[in-house]
């Protein structure tokens, strides 16, 4: 399928003198919802649910606009916060398919196995609108056809280093739990797995539980986890608001000076936790970079911007569609006994101090 389309725009791009036009359906659909006449349509970021995160995505994208000048081809960009279910996304993007202004939907898939989810974004593309994915894959082996592209985080990387700063703070091994929003989601799965392989065979799982999103069983997941599981030296955080339930209950039981606490992500209350001691070592994504990176994506799928999609993908046709975004290690201070050389070559290495200052001159409060 992915030669099929890029044989498509190549032929459409000549049949267009070398620049297709707003109102060419790239998809192969007649029904292709192109801007020419001046119509305004939407380029919609579509979130698996409701967190800080996505704020930084969302400064992201509207960057993006600014610099690309999406209004010049009558573009406007927009995120639509899903309820953390599939149910939501398949209606949202169900409603999606009825209506004539969308371009284009980057979307955080709640389920990566979800046949129905994947049918609605097979569905939606089928109108003419341009669909990738964001943060979050489908099954890449089961539903890869349902999306052109994904754009985001290596997640099996992302977990690995977070695994390697927990065996870098406790070299002796452990017992540790992890904990999650939505126990089908491609980035749990894949930051899971990716935690134990970099935490190597010293350290063993005791607990490993989902939230459903839910930020007060979120917090009593931590808490019972410490009580039904008194060994357990480390706590792993693997969604941006995990962070902060798990400082929380931590905080509560008493057990800091024994219990190593790493997290995925830089939520504000997660980074004040760490100012505050709380938090050992954090891996945090770049949701800005996925929001502006997306947003120029989906503007150059639509308008037909092959030099765009090549320069990002310039393997597409032979089925490497995944860009991905950039890693950080967090760390308190200078003191921690984690090392920039601990960590993959591609993965930048902050103290807190350093991060907060990264943040402050692009205008974040998390990332």
């Amino acid at each position: 399928m992915r030669t099929l389309l890029l044989s498509r725009l190549v032929s459409l791009a000549m049949l267009c003198s070398g620049i297709l036009l707003v109102g060419c359906n790239t998809s192969g659909n007649s029904t292709s919802k192109g801007s020419a006449g001046g119509k305004e349509l939407r380029v919609i970021l579509l979130t698996n649910g409701d967190d800080p995160f996505w704020d930084a995505m969302r400064s992201g994208m509207e960057k993006a606009a600014e610099d690309f000048g999406l209004d010049k081809n009558n573009l406007k960009v927009e995120m639509d916060k899903n309820d953390g279910t599939s149910k939501g996304q398949i209606d949202k993007l169900k409603q999606y398919a009825g209506q004539t202004d969308i371009a284009a939907v980057a979307i955080s898939v709640t389920d990566a196995d979800n046949n129905a989810l994947a049918r609605a974004m097979k569905d939606l593309a089928e109108t003419g609108v341009k669909v990738i994915t964001i943060d979050s894959d489908v099954n890449r082996e089961k539903y890869r056809d349902s999306r052109i592209a994904y754009l985001g985080t290596d997640n099996v990387i992302g977990g690995r280093e977070l695994g390697k700063a927990a065996r870098g703070l406790r070299p002796d091994g452990g017992i540790y739990a992890t904990f999650y929003g939505l126990a089908a989601a491609a980035n749990v799965i894949e930051r899971t797995s990716g935690f134990a392989e970099g935490a190597g065979d010293t350290f063993t799982k005791a607990d490993s539980l989902s939230d459903n999103m839910d930020l007060t069983k979120a917090l009593a997941n931590v808490r019972n986890s410490l009580e039904n599981n008194p060994n357990i030296n480390t706590l792993v955080g693997i969604w941006a608001y995990n962070a902060h339930a798990i400082a929380e209950a931590v905080k509560e039981k008493g057990v800091r000076e024994k219990t190593t606490v790493v997290v995925f992500d830089a939520a504000p209350k997660a980074i004040q936790h760490m100012n505050d001691g709380n938090i050992d070592a954090m891996i945090v994504q770049n949701p800005y970079q996925m929001g502006y990176l997306g947003t120029k994506l989906m503007q150059a799928l639509h308008t037909g911007d092959e030099n765009v999609v090549s320069e990002m993908f310039p393997n597409l046709a032979a089925g490497e569609d995944t860009y991905v975004t950039e890693l950080r290690v967090v760390v308190p201070s200078s003191d921690s006994p984690l090392k920039p050389e601990m960590f993959d070559s591609n993965t930048k290495f902050f103290t807190a101090q350093e991060f907060n200052a990264w943040l402050q001159e692009r205008g974040l409060q998390g990332s």
